[in-house]
């Protein structure tokens, strides 16, 4: 495996990691550029087992020797010292690996669908750290995919493959367009549209049916505004996690964690 080494953070063999600290850099390069970052070894590892083709590495030179049993095909490896990563990056690169992967297209929507039984969907959520926890969650409880409204945030920015451990290259996700009216494409294809909304009227959800859990599609909204009237209009049955001493709602990450786990609680494991 051929190292290269750069001394120079303007390098243009590494813009890929430029300023990795900048949302707003980072919303402008990486999707139009086709690309996405992986952070720390754990994460660049499940990125190549989904088959995500490498554009290249960049590691603390100390820490060349722990991809040596990667097969990085074409993919050219840079080894810098940290103060040179960090004046790259923008942050102090603790982890001492990066790496930049190609994107793949997304699958279309009815595609993913046909090939679930359990689906999560979300309105707005622009949080990457929600983000991210929500994947995991996801990807840990059972859920077959992830349908995004087409405002939500990129599931493969930085910081939400870091924090969903990487599962969100584990986990089939779509954007649903046009938003909200694309939510009958999903009732049309079997799934009950379950709206998770503090509500008085809500159904609490261990007390969904039979039928409304056999494929139920789990909508939740962004931290705070929660879903749309529009959404919540489109929606099948308002669902409700019971709350206790006056607290109103959970974190949208936790919520989904919450109900998925009690949608596939009577799953085999």
């Amino acid at each position: 495996m051929p190292v290269h080494e750069i001394t120079d953070p303007d390098d243009d063999r590494i813009a890929d990691y430029r300023a990795l600290t900048d949302v707003e850099l980072r919303t402008r390069w990486e999707p139009p550029h086709g690309l996405f970052i992986a952070e720390g070894e754990l994460v660049l590892r499940r990125a190549l087992r989904a088959g995500y083709p490498p554009r290249s590495f960049l590691v603390d030179a100390k820490r060349v020797d722990q991809l040596a049993d990667l097969d990085t095909g074409d993919a050219p490896v840079y080894a810098a010292t940290p103060d040179v990563l960090e004046k790259a990056t923008g942050f102090h690169v603790h982890r001492g690996v990066l790496a930049s992967f190609h994107r793949r297209p997304l699958p279309e929507v009815a595609r993913v669908l046909a090939d679930a039984r359990r689906v999560v969907i979300l309105e707005d959520v622009n949080n990457h750290t929600n983000l991210g926890a929500i994947f995991r969650a996801v990807a840990a409880l059972g859920v077959d995919a992830v349908l995004l409204s087409p405002s939500c945030a990129d599931p493969l920015y930085r910081r939400s493959v870091r924090v969903s451990m990487g599962e969100v290259f584990a986990v089939p996700y779509a954007r649903l367009a046009p938003w909200p009216d694309a939510l009958a494409e999903v009732r049309a294809a079997g799934f009950t549209v379950l709206a998770m909304t503090p509500a008085p009227d809500a159904v609490p959800v261990q007390r969904l049916t039979a039928g409304q859990r056999a494929r139920s599609a789990l909508l939740l909204g962004a931290e705070g505004p929660g879903l749309s009237r529009a959404a919540m209009t489109a929606s099948d049955v308002r669902v409700v996690i019971p709350m206790r001493r006056g607290v109103d709602s959970l974190n949208v990450a936790a919520a989904t964690a919450v109900a998925c786990w009690e949608l596939g609680r009577d799953d085999p494991l």
